[in-house]
């Protein structure tokens, strides 16, 4: 996804300058600290921890990007002018600028140290990455003892697995044939071995696909994502499943629209 799109045009690279023309982000955004830190720093690094987009710099600092609900950030060509709700820009070597525009200003832009990351206030309660080593069913069954609640709300948990929004939710949760009102104290271990495995095959189908259209996303150099056109049940109501004999359904979980088909998910 964005992740993957902004390495070429990053890494290896070194922060030129960096200009800041609003701080009144989610949180104000400190520009004496960022020029401090960052300017003459090459990057040698991007990683993705939750929603968050860190990009390692060199001296041990971290430039971490929330885009918050309108965010965006492109890589282009320097000479280009500053857009409308461009709050920072970046310049990657002499050619190129790393721009981050956020409309409703729900963004976060930060720096901090590469070793206390873990202990910052951002970071310190975030569950596993649905990608990395440790989660597979076993570990969902383990996360679930002692919870009572319905399974798309656990899975949606930053506090048990990061990255699982509301539509990859909804779409693991039908790959697996999993109802998501069910109770996470009413799933058997073999259900759990599928539900993660549902859930790493549409994280990688999105990012292969480049993320989804939806909420404004968008890649390195502003196309949208593609990752909508596979989708089986989100935004589907009173479609065909294409999986089974049934229609799509629409309930309203937590304050989220919730999509499955109640003939293939038990």
């Amino acid at each position: 996804m964005l992740k993957g799109s902004l390495r070429p045009h990053l890494v290896g690279r070194t922060i030129e300058d960096v200009r800041v023309r609003r701080t009144d982000l989610r949180e104000r955004v400190s520009a004496a600290q960022l020029r401090r830190r960052c300017q003459g720093r090459r990057i040698h690094g991007l990683r993705r921890r939750a929603k968050y987009l860190l990009i390692d710099l060199d001296g041990g600092d971290v430039l971490i990007f929330h885009l918050g609900m309108s965010g965006r950030l492109t890589v282009g060509p320097s000479e280009t002018a500053a857009e409308p709700h461009e709050h920072l820009s970046f310049g990657i070597g002499r050619r190129s600028r790393l721009r981050f525009r956020d409309p409703r200003r729900f963004g976060l832009v930060l720096i901090r140290s590469a070793a206390r990351l873990h202990r910052d206030r951002h970071f310190a309660h975030l569950g596993v990455e649905p990608l990395g080593p440790s989660f597979d069913g076993d570990w969902l069954r383990r996360a679930a003892i002692g919870r009572r609640g319905p399974v798309k709300s656990f899975l949606m948990d930053a506090r048990v697995v990061v990255g699982i929004g509301n539509i990859y939710a909804c779409e693991a949760l039908h790959r697996a044939g999993i109802h998501p009102r069910r109770a996470v104290s009413r799933i058997a271990l073999g259900r759990w071995h599928r539900l993660a495995d549902a859930v790493v095959a549409v994280l990688e189908e999105a990012i292969h696909q480049g993320g989804t259209t939806l909420n404004d996303f968008a890649d390195a150099t502003g196309s949208p994502g593609y990752f909508q056109i596979a989708l089986s049940v989100y935004g589907r109501d009173g479609r065909p499943c294409r999986r089974g004999d049934g229609s799509v359904r629409r309930i309203v979980q937590g304050g989220r629209s919730t999509y499955y088909c109640p003939g293939c998910q038990r």
